[in-house]
């Protein structure tokens, strides 16, 4: 996992983080969307309340009836990456 940036034309740096060479995560940074916070791709949707959701006890169905505009792939590819990211820091020690 990577990160990509663009400048913007006012020079305000927006971030992509890249999942894998072939494919760009479903996750956009960028400070003119949401003041920077982690969003779903092509969304105005943080991915936090994704495991808000998942927290409260409410199943992927129900946050994709109330998000629409979020995909089940873009679900599924941040929950991998979030699996990947917890696996990785468990064999680290950390």
């Amino acid at each position: 996992m990577g990160w990509v940036s663009n400048v913007l034309s006012d020079g305000v740096l927006a971030v992509d983080v890249c999942y894998n060479r072939t494919q760009m995560s479903p996750i956009k940074v960028d400070p003119e969307i949401m003041s920077g916070t982690p969003c779903f791709r092509g969304t105005r949707v943080p991915v936090r309340s994704l495991f808000d959701y998942l927290e409260h006890g409410r199943s992927i169905e129900q946050f994709l009836q109330q998000f629409p505009s979020v995909s089940r792939e873009q679900v599924t590819t941040v929950l991998e990456i979030a699996s990947e990211r917890v696996m990785a820091s468990a064999a680290a020690g950390q």
